[in-house]
């Protein structure tokens, strides 16, 4: 069978490259072409666009690039149109990928989305054209199925893809040690416009924790050189394309907003939740965005677990507060410990790729 599978970011590629190593294990025959990474690429699907190529974050940012971005839609329509799959596989990116699932609908090919749009934080109307596009929703949040529920649409709950990468991972051991202090892991994101602003703001406490290595995970889709400008003389170390083996050996990490918070708290590290972004863009996203949390850990918890450091108050200040309750404080990680153990029991290690698969390949052969 013939799948085509579009994923615009970093944690898409990742599980992207998960789910096709799945799906081969149920059709050993399978042929697939894909939008996403140097993961998915590895996993052996046909790479047409990286994700770099096409992360725009923010309202004002994507206006600025709306030309590149519809030029984006437009071949990726001619692309599904010459390749004619048997399903058209849909990994998280809404404003790309709802609008794809729409004309492929009209066209008559099987849409399966694997891992949902936050309908559920903003855009809630947005569930009658998923219900109308979409043939199979994947869910991968424990409340997503029952969100779902009120719209009248049936989801399948398939557990998060997160935890059985982070399980395998810590069977691994912790590695040849980074640095030879304890180690301070900063997560700036993946998009160079989320890197300069936040993580400037991140490196400005480095001073104040001379017992510590400050490293920065370097985004692999990334140039060093980005990176150099921002640190300048520091004495911060860089890591690229180790991002796990740096959370397996951190005592504490500073984390941009995003995928990343849960894959920190998976790995059982203190972290400091930190956003930032263009001001008209949070102002706009304020107004509409309903949900209490910005990160993942404390949305799936549904209360505050770890500190959310938004838009003006990422100050140095703040952050050095923060970071030392994370280091010095025993009650608070006493309490973080057990939140982060009952997070692992809610998402559970439930073989999440196998079971999406089976989903996508079942939807393909007309099941």
């Amino acid at each position: 069978m013939r799948y085509y599978i579009i994923a615009g970011e970093a944690s898409g590629d990742l599980h992207g490259s998960n789910l096709i190593k799945a799906i081969r294990q149920c059709d050993a025959a399978a042929h697939v072409r894909c939008w996403g990474g140097d993961k998915m690429q590895a996993a052996g699907a046909e790479l047409v666009k990286h994700y770099r190529d096409l992360a725009f974050m923010g309202f004002v940012e994507v206006l600025a690039h709306l030309r590149t971005i519809l030029g984006n839609i437009t071949f990726c329509k001619k692309d599904i149109t010459a390749w004619m799959p048997d399903v058209l596989v849909l990994i998280d990116y809404p404003g790309f990928n709802l609008r794809i699932a729409e004309w492929a609908k009209q066209q008559g090919i099987k849409v399966v989305y694997y891992i949902s749009p936050q309908v559920w934080a903003w855009k809630e109307g947005r569930v009658k054209q998923i219900k109308r596009d979409v043939d199979k929703m994947l869910v991968i949040l424990p409340f997503e199925e029952e969100f779902y529920k009120k719209w009248q649409y049936p989801v399948t709950y398939v557990g998060h893809p997160l935890a059985e990468v982070v399980a395998a991972e810590k069977e691994k051991g912790i590695g040849a040690s980074i640095a030879n202090k304890p180690i301070i892991a900063l997560l700036p994101g993946s998009r160079a416009q989320e890197i300069k602003v936040k993580l400037p703001i991140m490196l400005s406490v480095t001073e104040r924790f001379p017992q510590y290595a400050f490293v920065v995970a370097q985004a692999p889709s990334q140039p060093d050189e980005l990176y150099q400008q921002i640190i300048g003389d520091k004495q911060v170390m860089l890591v690229k394309g180790d991002t796990y083996r740096l959370l397996k050996q951190a005592r504490a990490g500073l984390i941009t907003s995003g995928t990343a918070t849960l894959e920190t708290a998976l790995f059982g590290v203190p972290q400091v939740v930190c956003y930032k972004g263009n001001a008209v863009s949070f102002w706009l996203a304020k107004k509409l965005v309903k949900v209490k949390y910005i990160s993942l850990v404390n949305l799936i918890m549904d209360k505050p677990v770890v500190t959310e450091l938004i838009q003006d108050d990422l100050t140095t200040d703040k952050l050095e507060v923060a970071l030392r309750r994370l280091l010095e404080d025993p009650q608070y990680q006493h309490q973080l410990d057990a939140d982060y153990s009952e997070l692992w029991h809610k998402l559970g290690n439930s073989g999440a790729s196998a079971h999406a698969a089976a989903e996508v390949v079942a939807v393909a052969m007309g099941k």
